[in-house]
């Protein structure tokens, strides 16, 4: 029991940490919240009219693609704030801190645990912001609150999800610039899945994939709890995979920190 209580405060201590560094350099932040935005303000204003058009079943006019892409632009913001995990993890590899922190008295798991639950802190401040200027934008959900809550909690476990995809992958590269490239196509999968059009529009292989392809149900799922439309199973799909990730995540990166430490 006190090895666990020791565990967690120096997590928490970690986690203080991260939030500090994220308080003073805030550049990381900002440039993660701008690529969704520009994404959002992108396909809403510049396509938002051909391809809402394009899209079966949907009303005309320029107020409904929005309340079909938002979910997807939404979740795109998780997976965007993936990339501080890997690049925070990485700089503080290279710089030999992680070296200094092996040699005091704190839990080992600590140190990835701080990143992590730092950046999933960070995630949903900056998924708050991106909603908000969907909202601004017209986007128009018909939640209840106990829908948003389960929204909300889908969104910060696939962002625990990928951060601890993101960590091992910190803890692989050898530079903070492999880094940040790393996780890349955790931010292009959304693209090839529903986030933007349903993938009955696409070709027959690429539309596979979309459907198969772990961000679609999650976005189904989101879009279902925010837009009452059909989840059917992708709920359980979308829960299963953000579960099978963070196990996964965690295992190996707690597998590469522990190598880099016996060395």
């Amino acid at each position: 029991m006190a090895t666990l209580s020791y565990a967690v405060s120096d997590s928490m201590t970690m986690l203080r940490r991260s939030l500090k560094h994220a308080q003073r350099y805030p550049s990381m932040t900002i440039s993660l919240i701008a690529m969704p935005l520009v994404m959002l303000l992108l396909f809403n204003y510049v396509f938002g009219g051909a391809l809402g058009n394009g899209i079966g079943g949907m009303p005309t006019g320029s107020g409904e693609y929005i309340d079909y892409i938002a979910p997807g632009l939404i979740l795109m913001t998780a997976t965007s704030g993936s990339l501080a995990t890997a690049i925070s993890v990485c700089v503080d590899k290279t710089e030999g801190i992680v070296n200094r922190f092996r040699t005091m008295a704190i839990s080992r798991g600590s140190f990835l645990t701080g990143h992590v639950l730092g950046t999933v802190i960070q995630t949903m401040g900056s998924i708050a912001l991106i909603t908000g200027t969907a909202l601004l934008m017209g986007f128009r959900p018909n939640a209840t609150p106990v829908e948003w809550l389960a929204a909300a909690g889908l969104l910060a476990l696939l962002t625990l999800s990928l951060s601890w995809l993101s960590a091992a992958m910190g803890l692989m590269a050898k530079t903070p610039e492999t880094a940040s490239n790393l996780p890349m196509p955790f931010t292009l999968l959304p693209f090839l899945g529903s986030a933007i059009v349903p993938p009955e529009s696409m070709p027959a292989g690429l539309r596979w994939f979309a459907e198969y392809q772990p961000f679609t149900p999650v976005i189904e799922t989101l879009r279902g709890l925010l837009m009452g439309t059909e989840i059917g199973n992708s709920g359980l799909i979308a829960l299963a995979w953000c579960l099978g990730l963070t196990v996964i995540g965690y295992l190996w990166a707690r597998k590469t920190f522990t190598r880099d430490v016996t060395r």
